[in-house]
């Protein structure tokens, strides 16, 4: 007599009941702190505003007025009663503009190749702690930061002068090759790299050449982005140095050659001046707001550290 055998019971895996996605709530006002204080911050917030950008509205205002309208005085408006774009014109032609800035543009592409080639490289070999003196050359790095330009001037002159590059753009360039604030901005951004990466690349057979483009580079992305936009503000909007060095008419960049409309050949009208300084202005503001996203991220990345 043969026993029946059981059938195995089948096994139902019950699930907790799903519960439905909360929405996603907006920020209340009360979790950016005390109204007291959200007032505050808002109110110092319009204030530094006012001050960066207020200078840079009234210029331009005051660019688009008639010539029976007052810039200065008690009768002058903010806004321009009858806009007007004839400041503007009378600047090209007043002034060889597209001579400038071509001028300009061959400081700032020499500028930024030399500032990038440079500060990379030898911000890349401070950062490797294999080598004796490595702290000394920072120091002397960071210390070179502490004289002004108008110190060093003088003999910065006359070595251009020894050098033949008066009245050349190549003798703007020069002295300001490289920096030493993008080395030490390099030297930060490399430093951030984790040598246990640097380990396994050397392990995998990469040369220092190959680490140092394929791992390095890209990893300090945001801080070389730092060192274009600060190389090409500071070479683009320089007028000390160009007007020691500059002598003829045909060299001269943009902010030193529209200060020639403040002459009194030209009748020195300010609001062809106001003009001139927003021109001056425009590639510098086209540039920034294109790259803050990956500018404010460079600032933190590259850090200078000890």
């Amino acid at each position: 007599m043969t026993t029946a055998v059981p059938k195995p019971r089948r096994l139902r895996l019950r699930l907790p009941p799903r519960r439905p996605m909360p929405r996603r709530l907006m920020p209340r006002w009360r979790d950016y702190g005390r109204p007291r204080e959200l007032v505050l911050r808002y109110l110092l917030l319009l204030f530094v505003l006012g001050i960066t950008v207020g200078p840079l509205l009234w210029q331009f205002l005051a660019s688009l007025k008639g010539t029976g309208e007052d810039v200065f005085g008690e009768n002058a408006s903010l806004l321009p009663h009858d806009p007007t774009l004839r400041a503007y014109r009378e600047v090209f032609e007043q002034v060889p503009v597209a001579t400038y800035i071509w001028n300009s543009l061959f400081v700032v592409v020499l500028s930024v190749t030399s500032q990038l080639l440079f500060s990379t490289t030898a911000g890349y070999m401070l950062s490797k702690p294999a080598w004796k003196g490595r702290r000394a050359v920072w120091v002397l790095l960071a210390a070179s930061m502490m004289f002004p330009f108008e110190s060093i001037m003088v003999s910065l002159f006359l070595s251009i002068r020894d050098l033949g590059l008066v009245d050349s753009l190549v003798g703007v360039w020069l002295p300001v090759f490289v920096g030493a604030i993008n080395v030490l901005l390099m030297r930060g951004a490399f430093l951030a790299v984790p040598r246990e990466i640097e380990d396994s690349a050397m392990i995998d057979g990469a040369g220092e050449w190959q680490r140092f483009r394929h791992l390095y580079l890209p990893s300090a992305w945001g801080a070389i982005l730092v060192v274009v936009i600060n190389t090409f503000i500071a070479a683009w909007d320089d007028f000390l140095w160009p007007l020691i060095v500059l002598r003829s008419e045909a060299n001269m960049t943009l902010t030193l050659g529209l200060s020639r409309l403040q002459s009194s050949s030209f009748g020195y009208d300010q609001r062809v001046v106001m003009a001139g300084s927003v021109i001056s202005i425009v590639p510098v503001l086209v540039l920034f707001f294109l790259t803050q996203r990956w500018f404010y991220k460079g600032v933190s990345a590259g850090a200078v550290k000890l």
